[in-house]
């Protein structure tokens, strides 16, 4: 069985769904399984219509799954389309953004190395979206280091393709509701030597609409990262 669940969260991306909708639509149909696969949108509490649009959009495509729930942030949402997967019985996981800034044609390099690691990541090696997030990325290489002592070229990729095995065996270590979900799946993934291969990718400029996170938002999150790092390390060492 090679059943793929494709999961994305979406918050407030009316402009851009739509897009994103059919692009990962025809990768569940080209590597699904025997019509089982899935591509599971959770639309997280948006304001504007992009779950109408999800509904819209899942009358003519039986292989696309929306779901709506109240707004939990990005993590949260992840995490859910992750057990939703899990609990439908999914071989592998795929988990991308709902912003368009991933390219579905990347996607078969990752699957065709698949059954020989637990986790294949993007690296985003090709980056369009700013220096800003390039530093916020680095910052983070360096953070988990020093709080995980693991070094990680790009712990929070939205680009992963994963074994449901692995992660079931691992996903209770991630604190409920917390915010740096991929995150905390990397470092876990690393620290107890799980064989993962790194991949690079394209990551594009943002492709509609606005994004929810700011650098405000991004150094908050951060500054509370620090001090969950060091609780979550205790957990999983």
């Amino acid at each position: 069985m090679r059943k793929l669940y494709i999961v994305i969260p979406a918050y407030n991306e009316e402009q851009n769904i739509g897009k994103v909708i059919d692009e990962w639509y025809q990768i569940v149909e080209k590597y699904g399984s025997d019509g089982e696969s899935r591509l599971v949108v959770i639309n997280d509490g948006s304001h504007d219509h992009t779950y109408d649009i999800m509904c819209e959009y899942a009358k003519t495509r039986p292989m696309f799954i929306p779901i709506d729930k109240p707004n939990g942030g990005h993590g949260e949402t992840i995490l859910y389309g992750y057990q939703y997967a899990l609990e439908h019985d999914a071989d592998y996981i795929f988990q991308t953004d709902s912003d368009g800034q991933t390219l579905p044609e990347e996607f078969e390099a990752f699957w065709d190395v698949k059954d020989q690691y637990d986790m294949v990541i993007g690296w985003r090696k090709y980056r369009q979206d700013g220096n800003s997030r390039v530093f916020v990325t680095k910052t983070l290489r360096i953070v988990i280091k020093w709080c995980f002592g693991v070094d990680i070229i790009d712990a929070n990729t939205p680009f992963r393709l994963m074994k449901s095995k692995t992660l079931k065996e691992y996903i209770h270590l991630i604190p409920e509701g917390f915010n740096l979900s991929n995150v905390i799946i990397s470092v876990i993934y690393a620290k107890k030597g799980c064989k993962v291969k790194y991949l690079p990718i394209t990551f594009r400029h943002r492709q509609g609409g606005v994004n929810s996170i700011n650098m405000k938002k991004i150094f908050k999150i951060g500054r509370q990262a620090v001090k969950d790092f060091r609780e979550i390390n205790k957990a999983i060492s």
